[in-house]
């Protein structure tokens, strides 16, 4: 067997390894939880036992794979291989490739990269922007993650930190966002900002349906908004008109900087298909500065879903 190397992805919750061959396919995987807070050295560990058992299910042994990747949060150095700052985990310039490259014993290097790089670059080697030379990828969920591929390779800015497109600014002196800033693109777009405002105008709306399929505010979430929306429910679409807008505006400002070839959009809300998508087609046929020209960036939901780190990951552990 050729061209088998092992991505992982290192999340706080839950650490997830697959054995990936070289047309993306996940041949084994294992998950366990992070169990955070712990030292570096004990996740490392977890990591490093996880490769062993993979290889061990596949008949193979660690010198016989052609590389492992790593997804992890963070601000992330690929060349030097260190984490330089993971405030979920609360860790501080952690040599992690260095680490992970002595526990495993192997000759091949051990490649890290943002974990949100990693799913964009899953999306281009693998899935939605697969056969395009230039790709953004972002995901809709807590907060919104980005990751920007240029003639095929992950650009993350000179140190590390690029990509970081929930935290543009769309409302100037906006709702306050953690990173310090005011207004930031993830306060109005994300699933999680989508849920907030949902939850605030239940209370005002007691005819509405999302009552009945979520029983409080509290416990509301994205996917009994669009439940709603589906059923008619005119909260749901005031909702919906007003966070799709504000998804499109930062898509817009991406497609306006970049041009790239393909916007891919993940998270959980990107099940919901052309629903999700056609407005943002719509909003950048009104606006995008290249609107007149005869090739325009195409939108498409994400193929991989919570696949797509682990196989990002793997693919950057052959790339050289």
């Amino acid at each position: 067997m050729k061209n088998l190397t092992i991505g992982i992805d290192l999340g706080g919750t839950t650490i997830t390894a697959g054995l990936v061959d070289g047309e993306g396919r996940i041949l084994a995987q294992k998950t366990c939880p992070t169990a955070l807070p712990r030292p570096a050295s004990e996740v490392e560990r977890t990591m490093a036992e996880m490769c062993a058992e993979l290889v061990k299910q596949a008949g193979l042994k660690l010198d016989e794979l052609e590389g492992v990747g790593i997804g992890t949060p963070g601000s992330v150095d690929g060349e030097s291989g260190i984490v330089a700052f993971n405030p979920n985990f609360g860790y501080e310039r952690w040599a992690l490739a260095a680490a992970m490259e002595r526990r495993l014993g192997c000759a091949y290097p051990v490649r890290i990269e943002n974990d949100a790089n990693a799913a964009a670059y899953g999306e281009y080697c693998a899935g939605a922007a697969k056969g395009h030379n230039s790709a953004v990828v972002i995901t809709l969920g807590t907060g919104i993650g980005g990751g920007i591929i240029l003639n095929g390779k992950i650009w993350s800015g000179f140190n590390g930190a690029g990509a970081e497109v929930g935290h543009t600014v769309i409302v100037k002196d906006g709702e306050p966002c953690t990173c310090g800033r005011r207004g930031c693109w993830e306060r109005y777009a994300s699933s999680r900002a989508l849920v907030a405002r949902g939850a605030r105008a239940m209370a005002d709306h007691p005819e509405s349906s999302l009552w009945q399929l979520a029983g409080s505010p509290e416990k509301l979430n994205a996917k009994k908004i669009f439940d709603a929306l589906h059923g008619g429910d005119a909260l749901a679409r005031e909702l919906f008109e007003e966070w799709i807008g504000y998804v499109s505006c930062g898509v817009i400002n991406l497609v306006n900087i970049f041009q790239p070839e393909v916007i891919c959009v993940g998270g959980g809300v990107s099940r919901q298909g052309e629903v999700l998508l056609e407005p943002i087609r719509q909003a950048l046929e009104r606006e995008n500065f290249a609107r007149n020209l005869f090739r325009h960036t195409q939108v498409r939901s994400c193929v991989l879903y919570n696949e797509a780190g682990l196989i990002g990951a793997a693919y950057l552990a052959r790339a050289r």
